[in-house]
């Protein structure tokens, strides 16, 4: 068997320090992976990693701190992204470890952040005047704003902590951009030719659960079912032609400063 030499121990002692120079910088640079898909794969990844303790969306569970209100142990995005990579000693917040990929730590430091709506910016529309396209589209039809209004979608009580104004505008001309499983909606018709759809509340391997429209709850075998499908879409419909320009600039303003420091 042949012996390594001084140039390959070199050499592997090189590989180690780029790899540990390339942890270094990742930690202190700039996030790159901010795009609307690395956004995407940061929240898959958050519910894959992180969201038994942080709950879905982030907004708590019964061992990690609801993250849609702020950081407390990172104000960066270089102490997020070692948050992240490493957890925090002598908690329950281990971390992903260093098999995770860099791109996927700072993807879900992407993610982290949208939940939070970003540094406050200012907005050009009018409140007022879209507290009025709020009522005047119906959305309370579906949404909550403090207690009143339907739950077919997103509490909005405090949405402008969590959207920034870009995201609130994509929310509403392209509301299929991104739609969370947790608004997932099922049409399946029964083998008996009973068709149902409605929100999609639980699937596993054998069964489903699906809230409709008049919010009744039905628990399905899909032994028992002639067919299903799984509808990833928005029920929301596309505001983009529906609106005016200045309404959705208004609609905008008015959503984004739903806070919690305004609740």
């Amino acid at each position: 068997m042949p012996s390594r030499g001084p140039s390959h121990v070199l050499s592997g002692l090189l590989v180690a320090l780029l790899a540990l120079g390339s942890h270094v910088a990742a930690q202190e640079g700039t996030n790159v992976y901010t795009t609307a898909n690395d956004v995407g794969s940061g929240e898959r990844q958050f519910d894959r990693h992180c969201s038994r303790c942080h709950g879905i969306g982030g907004t708590g569970g019964e061992r990690g701190p609801d993250l849609t209100s702020g950081f407390r142990r990172a104000n960066t995005d270089g102490g997020l992204f070692v948050v992240v990579r490493d957890g925090v000693p002598n908690t329950e917040m281990l971390g992903l470890g260093g098999d995770a990929t860099d791109q996927t730590v700072w993807q879900i430091v992407a993610y982290l952040r949208s939940l939070t709506g970003g540094v406050r910016v200012d907005v050009t529309g009018d409140p007022a005047m879209g507290a009025s396209a709020y009522a005047g589209a119906d959305c309370a039809s579906c949404h909550m704003i403090d207690g009143s209004g339907a739950m077919d979608g997103p509490d909005l009580s405090t949405i402008g902590s969590r959207r920034s104004p870009d995201e609130l505008l994509s929310d509403l001309t392209e509301p299929d951009e991104r739609v969370q499983p947790d608004w997932w909606r099922m049409r399946v018709t029964h083998a008996d030719g009973t068709r149902v759809e409605g929100r999609r509340m639980g699937e596993g391997t054998y069964s489903v659960r699906i809230l409709d429209a008049e919010g009744r709850m039905w628990s399905l075998q899909k032994r028992d079912l002639a067919s299903y499908e799984r509808l990833e879409t928005s029920a929301m419909p596309s505001y983009a032609g529906r609106l005016t320009e200045g309404e959705l600039e208004d609609l905008v303003a008015y959503l984004y400063g739903l806070t919690r420091a305004e609740r």
